[in-house]
């Protein structure tokens, strides 16, 4: 028994001390953007807090107008001055019952971590977006644009023929708002990897694999 419980401890220190040397490195390996010489005229934005990124798009342009899916009466206060809306993709327990690192408990992060919750799309709008060391500007193709839109849209649940709002109360602002998303969430699958899928399939520059917010930002700027 005593062997058994050695084994068993010494494999989890091993995941764990992979894990996070993996983490720690793979960041660090580029996935080089499609610089074929087309016309880019598109801008958007990848958007930090510090811990959690967004895709940050224009509301609405000649390419796709995204208040087809989503309304801002989902909102606490709909504005009609907002130009731009940010998407960020990830665990649902952990956003709709964490707005801050103090309302996390155990239960929501082992959740998270593992893939037993569900996931959600969460929508920031904006009248303006400036460029800063937490936000890169980006500038895209029309076909790159419309791969990106796509793999937004393929990330969210719908009903007849418009994302599945959730009705809750744990916005973080007067201008954000919860929808219902696919894919699983997990410690090898968070938010961050979300953006940097996106960023790989519309041909920017990318990490080999990340889960943290940093390097996202320094490969684009």
């Amino acid at each position: 028994m005593k062997k058994t419980s050695k084994y068993i401890a010494l494999l989890l220190l091993g995941f764990i001390l992979s894990y996070v040397l993996s983490a720690m490195v793979l960041p660090h390996f580029t996935i080089k953007a499609n610089t074929v010489q087309t016309v880019r005229e598109i801008n958007i934005f990848i958007k930090s807090n510090g811990i959690h990124t967004d895709i940050v798009l224009p509301i609405k342009n000649k390419y796709y107008d995204w208040s087809t899916k989503i309304k801002q009466a989902h909102t606490k206060q709909p504005e009609l001055s907002m130009n731009y809306v940010g998407f960020g993709w990830g665990d649902k327990g952990f956003y709709l019952n964490t707005p801050t690192w103090s309302d996390l408990t155990a239960k929501t992060a082992f959740k998270a971590a593992f893939g037993f919750g569900g996931t959600a799309l969460h929508t920031t709008y904006y009248q303006k977006i400036s460029t800063s060391d937490h936000c890169v500007q980006l500038q895209l193709t029309e076909q790159q644009y419309k791969t990106l839109c796509q793999y937004i849209l393929n990330s969210a649940l719908q009903k007849n023929n418009a994302f599945i709002p959730i009705d809750t109360n744990a916005n973080y602002g007067n201008h954000d708002a919860f929808y219902e998303a696919t894919g699983t969430y997990h410690l090898f699958n968070t938010c961050n990897t979300w953006t940097n899928t996106a960023l790989k399939k519309s041909g920017q520059n990318a990490c080999l694999w990340t889960v943290t917010a940093n390097q996202l930002l320094i490969k684009n700027n």
